[in-house]
């Protein structure tokens, strides 16, 4: 990615996902553009995408929101999966299988299909337990959640990754959602809490 400055980002998508950026008489790209405040321009031959600010300006988030929404198409999402990426909490990750384990074919299909599992079991887990979407795609694997979630999710594909035992990832799973649901229980009880603390700031 080139990244001139703030008002233009230049990316490359894979040419076969051109067209579900865009999407059917163009819908997706419209709902991208409506929701960010870019404008998008898609070359479908050549898998360029140019995000632009539109003229008098815009707000810098939303041209770095489009970014990550055409990337998270770019890596496979479909774009209802890839729209979670509105929400401000939400992010997206990209993890490249060859920085990790080489070029070798062979290999990153075995690391693949660890990561999908048997009748794509392992990647249900991981998007159920952790909270995440995860897409395999190409010769990366790419994950939209918040903090906590994308943290319990790359720490159980890093267990993949190192050979440990689907067993041992599936226990870390379910006793990091375990926390997780506490951790979203408390920050919930505490609600009224904080409300009540910004009231009185008034």
């Amino acid at each position: 990615m080139d990244e001139k400055n703030m008002s233009q980002i230049f990316l490359k998508i894979p040419v076969e996902r051109a067209g579900v950026l865009i999407g059917d008489k163009g819908i997706t790209k419209f709902e991208l553009e409506k929701g960010t405040g870019a404008t998008i321009t898609v070359d479908g031959k050549l898998g360029d995408v140019i995000i632009e600010a539109p003229s008098g300006g815009c707000d810098p988030s939303g041209i770095l929101k489009a970014r990550d929404l055409v990337n998270a198409i770019g890596r496979g999402f479909s774009p209802d999966k890839a729209f979670r990426l509105f929400d401000d909490n939400q992010i997206i990750e990209v993890i490249d299988l060859k920085e990790i384990v080489g070029d070798s074919r062979n290999t990153l299909v075995r690391i693949k299909g660890r990561i999908i599992g048997e009748n794509g079991k392992t990647r249900r887990l991981i998007e159920s337990l952790a909270g995440v979407w995860v897409s395999v795609y190409g010769h990366t694997v790419a994950l939209i959640g918040d903090y906590e979630e994308m943290r319990v999710a790359k720490e159980a594909i890093e267990l993949l990754l190192k050979g440990c035992q689907h067993g041992t990832v599936y226990r870390y799973l379910n006793k990091e959602h375990l926390e997780l649901k506490k951790r979203k229980l408390l920050l919930w009880e505490r609600m009224p809490e904080l409300k009540e603390t910004k009231e009185e700031k008034k």
